[in-house]
């Protein structure tokens, strides 16, 4: 009767052990929250952080605004990597990070239009000026000033140059960087200021045109990484990864500016 009682106990703890097993392990892999200018070079990052220490990540990409809501609503992420700072410094405030996280890329925005578009590429987007006087430009593309740094440096970007009065009724809005891209390649809109790294993206040669606009018509794109209050190691260990050499590396060729 003892024997029988002991398998069945040993049985019960072999079925608890199978049954949560994978739930701890799962529970091991950190939720990282990041701006979607970010996902290519991060996916590249992400991978060599993989075969040199054998720990995974999963991705969660979306504009750095909507992120910072979500943190506040108590999103389950471990490390947020904003494309700004200022959503970084707001959540530290309001005690939600570890500190105020660290500057580890500088964005940068480009003007980006279909292989077909007539409308000019150049720096000081005369070529966009143009277009709109002579009414041949319906769309522009930029990410959502609300709540995409991105959106915010193209608004700049127009301002500077003096067409933020005119273009608003030609404006096709992003819910982020990757979806004001993806109208701008796709000729939803004829032209778009989108992320630079994105427009660098292998998907979109020999389908787009694009230009380097200059970091000083607008603020910098500081993309920094925060720890959450509730990072644990994998996480901490990331954010460190993100600093060193390789990483900086692979930002460096996907367009990004080092600190």
């Amino acid at each position: 009767m003892k024997l029988s009682l002991l398998k069945n106990r040993l049985a019960l703890s072999y079925l608890l052990l199978i049954l949560f097993t994978p739930i701890l392990s799962a529970a091991e892999i950190p939720v990282i929250a990041a701006a979607s200018n970010i996902k290519f070079a991060l996916e590249d990052i992400a991978t060599a952080f993989h075969q040199e220490t054998g720990k995974s990540l999963r991705i969660s990409y979306s504009s750095s605004g909507n992120i910072t809501r979500q943190i506040q609503q108590g999103g389950p992420f471990e490390l947020f990597l904003s494309a700004n700072a200022q959503y970084v410094k707001q959540l530290h405030q309001q005690h939600k990070t570890l500190d105020q996280g660290k500057v580890f890329a500088l964005g940068r925005l480009a003007l980006l239009s279909p292989i077909n578009s007539k409308v000019m590429l150049d720096e000081q987007l005369a070529g966009l000026k143009q277009a709109l006087q002579a009414g041949k430009l319906q769309r522009i593309a930029i990410a959502n000033p609300k709540h995409a740094p991105f959106g915010i440096a193209a608004r700049e970007v127009l301002q500077k140059q003096q067409l933020w009065d005119t273009i608003p009724p030609h404006l096709i809005l992003g819910e982020n960087a990757a979806q004001a891209t993806q109208f701008a390649s796709s000729g939803a809109a004829q032209v778009g200021l989108v992320s630079y790294s994105l427009a660098l993206a292998p998907a979109l040669k020999n389908r787009v045109r694009y230009l380097l606009i200059p970091s000083s018509l607008h603020q910098p794109l500081q993309q920094t990484a925060v720890l959450l209050n509730n990072a644990g190691d994998t996480a901490k260990l990331f954010f460190h990864y993100l600093q060193q050499e390789k990483a900086r590396g692979i930002l460096s060729r996907h367009g990004y500016t080092l600190p």
